[in-house]
């Protein structure tokens, strides 16, 4: 009987066999969760390839959730953990936020399968955060106690934006206006990325060329647009000031990881970017955050090693 781990993003859901010693991952699949109706019709499809029965199975999941039923932010998906688990057969099941996935993975990263961002040195053992722009924004901590990681589940991605400059000032009004309430991921996610251009092309009175956030990355970072390039600084901005609080939140000595589709591909413009500066400039409490430093994650699939770290010490107990 196999362990599979599951990565539930609100557009991608990855799968992997997890071998419950090491911790090695095999049978990588990754769907299109437009693809399925549902999540059990993708799992079956994936265990259908599969030479021997599934036995235990850890699901990280895009969503806030409590108890036994599950509805995601942004996917239609929603299902019983109970049901799902009688469904598949499994002698246990684990859901747990994407992010608390992610986050466990953090501890086992090698230093190629990270780019540090700025000074700083992570001290062994502190407290750690992560934070990942891309369909959403997801934010988690992790703290080690006897002998085992946990992590600290929170919604941090939907706390308020608060505006650090003029222009961001003028990009929170835009988006009060648009949404009432502002959270940090109207700004830090691929929609948010579009937000901030748009909001830029229309107080400048220029035509919104742009909606998708692929177009807009391309565009800043060839030069094509200049909307577009100012676009990715403030986003850049924004990412420094909220990874800032952040770290202040429970003294990330241990430093803090930004994962996420969208900002591993433009590592080279982060390094540049005024990143670092916002994430330094808290005043007074300036000469903690410089020493505490800051990463962007390259390795593939955090969140699916993190996964198996939260099941394997499940199973450990």
């Amino acid at each position: 009987m196999l362990s599979v781990v599951v990565d539930l993003g609100g557009t991608n859901i990855r799968l992997a066999v997890c071998e419950p010693i090491t911790g090695e991952l095999t049978q990588l699949e990754t769907f299109l969760c437009a693809d399925f109706s549902s999540i059990d019709e993708a799992l079956i499809q994936y265990f259908e390839g599969l030479e021997h029965g599934v036995d235990h199975l850890c699901i990280g999941i895009a969503s806030a959730f409590d108890g036994d039923y599950v509805a995601m932010l942004n996917l239609n998906w929603a299902f019983s953990i109970r049901a799902l688990k009688k469904k598949l057969h499994l002698t246990s099941l684990y859901v747990i936020n994407d992010y608390t996935a992610t986050s466990l993975a953090l501890p086992f990263l090698s230093s190629s399968e990270k780019v540090q961002i700025g000074s700083g040195e992570a001290q062994q053992n502190g407290v750690t955060a992560v934070l990942g722009p891309g369909t959403g924004l997801g934010v988690s901590h992790i703290v080690k106690f006897a002998e085992q990681w946990i992590s600290l589940d929170g919604e941090g991605g939907h706390v308020s934006f608060s505006a650090n400059t003029q222009e961001q000032a003028e990009l929170l009004t835009s988006l009060q206006a648009k949404f009432g309430h502002v959270s940090v991921e109207r700004v830090l996610s691929g929609q948010g990325l579009v937000n901030i251009y748009q909001s830029l092309s229309l107080r400048a009175g220029l035509e919104i060329k742009f909606t998708l956030p692929k177009d807009i990355s391309r565009a800043g970072l060839d030069g094509t647009c200049c909307i577009a390039r100012k676009s990715l600084d403030i986003f850049c901005q924004v990412l420094g000031g909220v990874a800032g609080n952040i770290a202040l939140n429970l003294n990330c000595t241990g430093g803090v990881y930004i994962a996420g589709g969208i900002v591993p591909r433009f590592i080279p413009f982060l390094e540049q970017s005024e990143f670092r500066h916002f994430f330094e400039e808290k005043g007074r409490v300036k000469g903690i955050l410089n020493k505490i430093p800051t990463f962007v994650i390259t390795k593939d699939n955090p969140g699916l090693l993190g996964a198996s770290v939260y099941l394997r010490q499940q199973l450990s107990k």
